[in-house]
This record gives C-alpha cells, sequence and structure tokens, in this order.
C-alpha cells in the first residue's frame, strides 16, 4: 500500500505553457547507490543533492536506525541494497514493507548471500520479505547469479564486494538485463576509490577500502522522461530541463534518443536539456531489457501519436510495483490502443479515436501516474491517488501545473 491514503486529482484537458522549466529531483538510483557505499566507508562523509524521493529518504532514515525491524515500506531498491548491507556489515536485523512489496521476490539475492556465507531466515513465505538476517561469516568468494532478472540484486552484491574480507568474483549468467544500471554502481564505485574488472560474464572486485570522497547525486533522467512525453503530446512546445547534461551515469538517458523517433528534439546547452517537437515515425521499435522505466512513457506517447511499436525486453515490468504489463494493457484500452504479448513481444496498436476524459487506475505505482499524466494535453485525465508519485517525484504535479494552462 501507498504510505498516503489515496489522493484522486484530475487534470482538465490543457496546453503546455511557453518557456516551460523543471528542475528535476535527483536521481534516486544514484542517490540510493551513494548512500550505501558512503555507509560503507571508514569514515562517512555527506551525498549533496540527495533525491526528496520517499525511496531515498526512507534509505536514509533506515541506514541510522537502531531498532531490530526495518520497514522499507514499497522501496524496492532499499529493500534489496539493505539485505546485502546489512549481512555484510554483520546487523541482525528484520527487513519487512508493505503488503506489495512482500509479494516482490528476494529469493535470487537471498540464494546468493546464502552462498556467501550468510545466516538468513524466512519470516512467512519462502523466497519473499520479510526476512531475518542473523550474521555472516564469508564461506566463498565466488558465486553465479541471473543477470536476467533484476539488476538490482547484482548491484546490492557488489556493492558490499570490496568490504569482504576475500572479496568477490560475481558471474553473471545468461543474458544481462539492464546493464546500464549494473554500470552506474561501479562507476559511482570507482569514484569512491574501487578498482574493479569486467571480463566477460564474470566481475572481480578483490577485498580494498572505500575512500570517503564529496559525491553530488545529478538529475533523474527517469523523471525527464514524462516532460519528454509532454512536449511529443504538446501542439507545439518546448521543456527545458535544467541543469541536466549530456555526460550521466544513468542508462535512462536513453529516453533523448528514443524520442528523436517519437517527436522530441534534444539540445543541450549550459543551461540543461532543451526539448522541442518535431516530426515523428509512424511505426517504432525498441528493446527495453536496459531501459524497463522508460516503457509505460512510451507505450503511452505511441498510443497517442498514431504510432504502431513492437517491444521487447519487458519481463521484468511483472515484478514492479506492480505488474507493469497488465496495468499497461487495462489502462491504454480505455482510450482505445492495445498491447498484445505474444512471448517475448508485445506489439502496440494505437487508438484511432480518442475520448474527451479517461479515468486512470494507478495501481500504487508512481510511473504509471507520471507516464499517464501527459494525457491531459489531449484529454481530461483522471487520476485514484495522486500520492504515487512521492515514491520519487514528490514535486511532480507542482510541475505539471505550472506548466500547463
Amino acid at each position: 500500500m501507498s504510505s498516503n491514503s489515496p489522493i484522486p486529482i484530475k487534470l482538465l484537458k490543457s496546453t503546455l505553457g511557453a518557456n516551460v522549466k523543471i528542475t528535476l529531483p535527483a536521481s534516486k538510483s544514484i542517490s540510493n547507490r551513494a548512500l550505501i557505499i558512503n555507509a560503507l566507508c571508514q569514515s562517512a562523509g555527506e551525498v549533496e543533492n540527495l533525491s526528496s524521493a520517499r525511496d531515498t529518504q526512507t534509505m536514509l532514515r533506515l541506514l541510522s536506525s537502531e531498532v531490530e525491524t526495518l520497514d522499507v515500506l514499497d522501496a524496492g531498491t532499499t529493500m534489496r541494497f539493505l539485505v546485502a548491507y546489512i549481512t555484510a556489515t554483520h546487523q541482525q536485523k528484520i527487513l519487512t514493507g508493505t503488503d506489495r512489496m512482500q509479494q516482490r521476490p528476494i529469493g535470487i539475492l537471498v540464494d546468493a548471500m546464502l552462498e556467501l556465507g550468510a545466516d538468513i531466515t524466512y519470516l512467512n513465505k519462502a523466497g519473499y520479505p520479510p526476512i531475518q538476517i542473523n550474521g555472516f561469516k564469508q564461506k566463498t568468494n565466488e558465486i553465479k547469479i541471473r543477470g536476467d532478472v533484476s539488476s538490482q540484486y547484482i548491484s546490492a552484491l557488489l556493492m558490499i564486494a570490496p568490504s569482504l574480507d576475500e572479496g568477490l568474483k560475481l558471474t553473471l549468467e545468461g543474458h544481462v538485463g539492464s546493464r546500464p544500471y549494473i554500470e552506474m554502481t561501479l562507476k559511482i564505485m570507482q569514484q569512491f576509490g574501487i578498482q574493479y574488472s569486467w571480463n566477460d560474464n564474470m566481475i572481480a572486485i578483490n577485498p580494498q577500502e572505500y575512500i570517503q570522497t564529496p559525491f553530488r547525486a545529478e538529475g533523474d533522467w527517469s523523471g525527464a522522461s514524462y516532460w519528454y512525453s509532454f512536449v511529443a503530446l504538446s501542439d507545439n512546445g518546448s521543456v527545458l530541463l535544467d541543469g541536466m547534461t549530456e555526460e550521466s551515469l544513468q542508462g535512462d538517458q536513453a529516453i533523448a534518443e528514443i524520442m528523436e523517433s517519437l517527436g522530441v528534439h534534444t539540445t543541450y546547452s549550459e543551461e540543461g536539456a532543451l526539448l522541442t517537437k518535431i516530426d515523428h515515425q509512424s511505426t517504432y521499435s525498441y528493446d527495453f531489457a536496459h531501459s524497463p522505466d522508460l516503457a509505460q512513457t512510451i507505450a503511452v506517447v505511441c498510443a497517442v501519436k498514431g504510432i504502431h511499436a513492437i517491444y521487447t525486453g519487458l519481463e521484468s515490468l511483472k515484478i514492479k510495483e506492480t505488474d507493469r504489463v497488465l496495468a499497461l494493457q487495462t489502462e491504454l484500452a480505455k482510450f482505445g490502443a492495445t498491447l498484445k504479448e505474444e512471448e517475448d513481444t508485445w506489439t502496440l496498436v494505437p487508438s484511432e479515436n480518442l475520448p474527451a476524459k479517461v479515468d486512470i487506475h494507478t495501481y500504487e505505482d508512481h510511473r504509471m501516474a507520471m507516464a499517464f499524466a501527459p494525457l491531459c494535453l489531449v484529454m481530461d485525465v483522471s487520476f485514484d491517488d495522486a500520492s504515487v508519485v512521492n515514491k520519487s517525484y514528490p514535486s511532480f504535479w507542482e510541475d505539471v501545473k505550472n506548466s500547463v494552462s
């Protein structure tokens, strides 16, 4: 469940304002990684420009908590990173979360930790939170883990690797999904003094000490994606994303390249990234394996703009805050679009006649709300819970209010 009571919100059909300038929140992906790494330093420093997202604020609070039971709420990243961190730092804690969190699998990561030498027990259903962490004594430094389920499992293991007595040689089995997130983790570790090697499918990290260093989190490219959607669905709008640069640790910067085909051009300057409306393709295909958080945004854009699309790499969406594939299918159908699944391929057939209004169910999922919000440029749109955006972009609705008229 959301930590807030549901707050309905309705956006009347609007137009995108002139000279829209958006200052995005800091990346929660970067913030959460930096917080774990900073906590593993012998003398912790300060991470600047931390994300205001509830996930990050939850991580910050729990890292300094002395209570036995840590409630991560609905923060999947926080749960996964803390499983490894709490174990490696020899703490005895219980990790739990919302009802939905207790339905999200953790078994692959726990199995890896058990193989490393952790003592972890499930308190309810095997393979799922809540779990109890009882102790740790490293008994191997070579383990294997599937690469196609969640990069957060891999990142959790990598971040604790330097602090392990024997280090870690981690072999990624099969196809590696969300690779940019693994690369992000390693690059942040590198900024804190860690050396590593990644050859073929094995990442090797020797025992070494993190070096406390000043660190500033950059703006969130996942959050930027919604403003690309606003420009794409506008008549002839533009948006300046304040301070966003072409050099980024985040894989979701791929939104800039994707949207070149879907009707938005990006120009970088000292001010930031300027998004402007351009012509779009009538058909499109994309593999979301490395940028799954962009899928909902792109699906809505294609559905509204009449773009027939073929998507792959959506498998991981089924274990997110909700089953995002099913949620997309249900909500897109409300305005005449379909997302058909056949084995590992999804075909989007866009809407032919858009209705005057639509009611969108958010499924307690921040990205469902934000991905569908740009519909307000073509119809009235209502959401059953506005508070879900607090998970990653608390100021989202305020930014929307200030950008449309």
